[in-house]
């Protein structure tokens, strides 16, 4: 089994441009979905959209590398609605089983393909069920045994429900992986596998499978469980780096947090997100922008589930200005308007620095990254700079700048008899922490 050629930006798909030439209603949609999509706002297509979906729209596999904020989920969808809506079920179908099938590694981005899928539903009638960690067992249980036709959700819990037999995969005419690369990441390859081994064969059904990086693990992944997948390329660095106006600093560990706040006090962002590496470093940014008057959301694995939620819409509604958030916390949201992202700890893998680079200047916006460049992972900045392949300005960090803190502001806790409880109906011998962010 082989790639096709990847497919390139040929004149109507400007790789610079967020949007492209291409529309929506120019493509063979069903009428439902064109429906959905102009009440939804979406007339042209994105780059992903415009290279994916006329192979998608075909019949043919698709293995698409772009970083979120890129449109991907859009693309993914329209394809699979417009599968089950032009083709008939399978001879076996009880009306009940699942015809598409979905996973994604966290349960934020569960949460956001299921919001983006319900936008898109506007006529079609097709039933969107949801499954992940951190929300009522029984309800999801119900709702996937009273019958769903686009199922949702994440590894983990899918898989209790399956091995429980509330669903089946032998009916699913469409299959999608999201971000692929996390899935190795975060150790679900082994689950995602039993699931694809338990679908219909490649030549009966619809493939995707979208990445951030299209490393050896993921195209062999791809290889394994697709029908000849046609490569489609969006580079990340080609998508945003144009406009964001990139800096490092270069303080010492005890000059970050009054740099930190000296930065926010003069560039007075409009929403920021504040990437770190730990948990422990979530919570002294957070204390410190919180005892600072910086009210502020913290997304890291020891904020609850509903808390989380709560959090990221008072982030969106503009309710906070600043979010606080390490990798797995912030990972597949897609979050609008953010002015400002500052790299308080540099990320360790250089794919990290683009995506946490891109949660600003999306939808055609400009944007600000800020990196600080510390004892502890200053290390890091010259595999960043030969992966993005271009040099960070680097601006000086004198004393005089610096802000003197006031004290910082402990975050609350959950009672320790909670952090271990099971809510998720993990499987016996495993205890699944409501913590994890990766269900």
């Amino acid at each position: 089994m082989t790639f096709f050629p990847i497919t390139k930006g040929n004149a109507s798909i400007s790789m610079s441009a967020h949007l492209t030439e291409l529309t929506f209603k120019s493509l063979a949609l069903h009428e439902s979905l064109q429906n959905g999509l102009e009440s939804a706002g979406f007339e042209f297509c994105t780059p992903i959209q415009a290279q994916s979906l006329p192979i998608l729209l075909a019949g043919r596999d698709v293995a698409g590398q772009a970083q979120t904020g890129t449109g991907k989920t859009i693309a993914f969808l329209l394809a699979a609605f417009q599968r089950l809506l032009e083709d008939e079920p399978f001879d076996n179908w009880d009306g009940k089983q699942p015809r598409a099938f979905i996973l994604a590694p966290t349960r934020e981005l569960a949460i956001q393909i299921a919001n983006d899928a319900h936008l898109l539903n506007k006529d079609t009638g097709l039933r969107i069920v949801v499954a992940h960690g951190g929300k009522d067992y029984e309800k999801q249980k119900s709702s996937i045994a009273a019958g769903v036709d686009i199922l949702i959700g994440t590894p983990g819990r899918l898989l209790d429900y399956q091995k429980q037999g509330v669903f089946n995969l032998k009916q699913v005419q469409v299959v999608v992986l999201d971000e692929a690369d996390r899935m190795f990441d975060l150790g679900f390859i082994k689950d995602v596998r039993y699931f694809l081994r338990r679908v219909p064969k490649p030549s009966q059904r619809l493939g995707m499978l979208f990445s951030a990086t299209m490393s050896y693990k993921v195209t062999e992944l791809a290889y394994e469980h697709m029908n000849n997948p046609q490569k489609v390329q969006i580079e990340p660095e080609k998508v945003s780096g144009d406009r964001i106006e990139e800096s490092v600093y270069y303080p010492a560990n005890d000059e970050k947090i009054p740099l930190l706040l000296a930065l926010i006090k003069k560039l007075e962002p409009q929403r920021s997100i504040v990437f770190v590496n730990t948990k422990h470093a979530a919570d002294r940014v957070w204390g410190y922008l919180e005892g600072n008057g910086y009210q502020s959301a913290l997304l890291s694995g020891d904020v609850p589930q509903k808390k989380r939620e709560r959090l990221l819409k008072h982030f969106q509604d503009g309710e906070f200005h600043f979010m606080v958030a390490t990798d797995v916390a912030a990972r597949g949201l897609h979050i609008d308007e953010v002015s400002h992202v500052f790299n308080y700890d540099l990320p360790q893998d250089n794919e990290d620095y683009v995506h946490r680079i891109g949660r600003t200047a999306r939808a055609g916006a400009s944007g600000v990254a800020i990196s600080f460049a510390c004892e502890d992972y200053a290390f890091s900045l010259p595999d960043i700079e030969d992966y993005i392949k271009h040099k960070l300005p680097v601006v000086a960090t004198s004393t005089e700048i610096l802000e003197t803190p006031k004290p910082a502001k402990k975050p609350e806790r959950r009672p320790p008899n909670s952090r271990h409880k099971r809510t998720d109906g993990g499987k016996k011998g495993h205890t699944r922490s409501t913590y994890r962010t990766n269900k």
